[in-house]
């Protein structure tokens, strides 16, 4: 085994390790010494690999984002469907991602909410010195539109084949999308409790979900009536 080998093994031994740390403790109780000990390697070659437990979750958040492109990137090479099966196909696995990969999602949904402070320059200064110095901080920053890209392909596409309404424009509808699924899953707690005052069965509320977003993508007669509104949203 060559040099290079040594090193991904070992960073992936290390990585392993938090993300089944951060799973079941959380960042703040993991420390770095139980990652080491949970990878089999020296806290201090942990250490040459990963400067802090700041840059090991933002590797394991690099991480979270490469798995959900493999969710988008999986239904985009799917053959045979228009854009709006893609679409309710992406819904579904991206479902499916928030509820088995718990851990990823939060990582990623905590990276959503520091980026709202990096864009800010009044507002960095909130950000940990340790995230921002983070060489896979740097990283994301440079890959973590690459699931949106898919997302707008995926829309793009219904629009070509005539499964999705021609005057949705690609990149603000599937944002609008997205945004919408990062609504119903934080919902999904709120609406689940037993002894919520509002009655909804969750599995409907799923498929009304669908529903109201296959209306919203193809057009119809009520949305027409309020095309107006629609240009502007979309």
């Amino acid at each position: 085994m060559g040099i290079t080998e040594k090193k991904e093994l070992k960073e992936k031994l290390i990585l392993e390790s938090a993300i089944k740390l951060f799973t079941e403790k959380g960042f703040h109780a993991t420390k770095m010494e139980e990652v080491s000990k949970g990878a089999k390697i020296s806290k201090g070659l942990t250490y040459f690999y990963f400067k802090n437990k700041e840059d090991l979750y933002m590797a394991v958040t690099k991480k979270g984002f490469e798995e959900l492109k493999d969710v988008f990137r999986d239904i985009l090479r799917s053959k045979g469907k228009s854009g709006l099966e893609m679409i309710t196909a992406l819904v579904n696995g991206y479902f499916d991602f928030t509820r088995t990969q718990r851990m990823y999602y939060d990582a990623i949904l905590n990276f959503m909410g520091i980026m709202r402070l990096y864009v800010d320059e009044n507002l960095r200064s909130q950000i940990d010195p340790l995230i921002l110095e983070s060489e896979h901080f740097q990283r994301l920053l440079e890959i973590h539109h690459d699931v949106a890209k898919i997302g707008v392909q995926l829309i793009s596409h219904g629009i070509k084949d005539g499964s999705m309404r021609p005057d949705l424009q690609p990149t603000i509808t599937f944002y609008t999308v997205w945004t919408m699924m990062i609504g119903f899953e934080r919902l999904s707690g709120p609406v689940a409790y037993e002894k919520k005052e509002i009655k909804i069965n969750s599995e409907n509320w799923r498929l009304g979900f669908i529903r109201l977003l296959h209306d919203m993508l193809k057009g119809t007669i009520q949305a027409q009536r309020a095309q107006v509104v629609q240009g502007s949203l979309f």
